[in-house]
């Protein structure tokens, strides 16, 4: 009888604080790949595999098939490798249908070219609210929780739930809201959602800013704990009471330094812009813009 519970093994790229998962079918050698980081270094434009490449190690010394490279929402703190973990090791690109709201924002954003069409078809799979696929013997299932971003989903496999920047650890609270489509009473309705799934559901999150030895580095709670005990949304939080408090948090949070950079990079599903007449390759930021 083939097992609903997925083994999941994760990676950090400690300049981000940004955790990738590689979700494995124990019944096969399928698996999903979730939330990949790029190195891009703004100050020269540099990219760099380095992050990404522990995690393709693993996959082919595990003889892994790679089925999806799977984004939970637009980052805006670091770069995608989903295309370039494609052109390594196979797979297909997904992420949540309301991508292409953003894409037309920073399209308009970013002055970007008849090239970039705001349409989705830069990635292989646009997800709807309760979609469901295959990794292998395993259903996961896609839960629209934006809030964070108006895109951002979540994704429940097994017993497992990937929620990307919609919670952090307890102790750490919850996303900002303050990106272009967030909205800090969407968002709580988003957690309330995740928070309805069974109690030991296990939460796999996408950071742990509270830096530290990467022994201390955490990326895996429970409903239950963020239930009882998540500063900003523990149960008897009203959402009138969260929206005040996310409100005045964000209003203090500097911009991410690869914003401009990564928006434009993932909003592609992890390609560059084409190269202008030059054959140089550019990522723009617009002044007092964004």
């Amino acid at each position: 009888m083939a097992s609903s519970i997925p083994e999941v093994r994760t990676f950090l790229d400690a300049a981000t604080h940004t955790f990738s998962h590689v979700v494995r079918d124990p019944d096969s050698t399928a698996c999903a790949i979730i939330d990949s980081v790029l190195a891009f270094d703004a100050a020269t434009g540099g990219l760099d595999t380095q992050p990404c490449q522990a995690l393709i190690d693993y996959v082919r010394d595990a003889g892994l098939e790679v089925q999806w490279l799977l984004e939970t929402h637009v980052h805006a703190d670091h770069l995608t490798a989903a295309a370039y973990l494609k052109d390594c090791l196979g797979g297909r690109t997904g992420i949540g249908e309301q991508t292409i709201q953003l894409q037309a924002r920073f399209a308009e954003d970013f002055n970007f070219g008849p090239e970039f069409v705001a349409d989705g078809s830069q990635f292989d799979r646009l997800f709807q609210d309760g979609d469901r696929f295959r990794i292998g013997t395993l259903t996961a299932r896609v839960l629209s929780t934006p809030g964070h971003t108006p895109a951002c989903v979540s994704y429940v496999i097994g017993d497992a739930a990937f929620v990307g920047d919609t919670l952090f650890m307890p102790d750490s609270g919850t996303a900002r809201c303050d990106f272009p489509g967030g909205d800090a009473r969407t968002l709580y309705r988003s957690i309330t959602r995740i928070l309805t799934l069974p109690p030991q559901t296990r939460l796999f999150l996408c950071h742990d800013y509270q830096g530290g030895e990467p022994a201390q580095i955490r990326y895996q709670t429970t409903v239950a704990a963020q239930r009882e005990a998540n500063v900003h949304v523990h149960e008897g939080v009203t959402e009138p009471a969260f929206v005040a408090l996310r409100t005045e948090r964000d209003a203090a949070l500097p911009m991410p330094l690869l914003f401009p950079f990564a928006v434009q990079v993932n909003i592609r599903a992890g390609r560059l812009p084409s190269p202008e007449h030059n054959g140089q390759v550019y990522l723009k930021v617009p002044v007092h813009r964004v």
